[in-house]
């Protein structure tokens, strides 16, 4: 997902609220015209999607990178 500006980044939010409380009211998956802009978060939030599509699985070399052995050695050492 692009970085957008704070306001634009709200209105995502709200769009996407607003259509998984469409959802929830029973109403039909068509985007109002208000919220025609923000259109593919307004149904993702139908839709049950999380904001800014599938969450990714952390790396496999996280655990490895973050180690406590991996982070000590990053340290810079104090020799006081």
């Amino acid at each position: 997902m692009m970085a957008v500006a704070k306001k634009d980044q709200e209105r995502v939010t709200y769009a996407s609220m607003y259509g998984a409380q469409a959802r929830k009211d029973g109403k039909e998956r068509a985007v109002p015209d208000f919220w025609q802009e923000h259109a593919e978060a307004w149904l993702q939030g139908y839709d049950g999607l999380p904001i800014g599509g599938e969450i990714k699985p952390v790396a496999t070399t996280m655990e490895a990178e973050a180690d406590e052995d991996a982070v000590s050695a990053s340290r810079p050492h104090n020799n006081i």
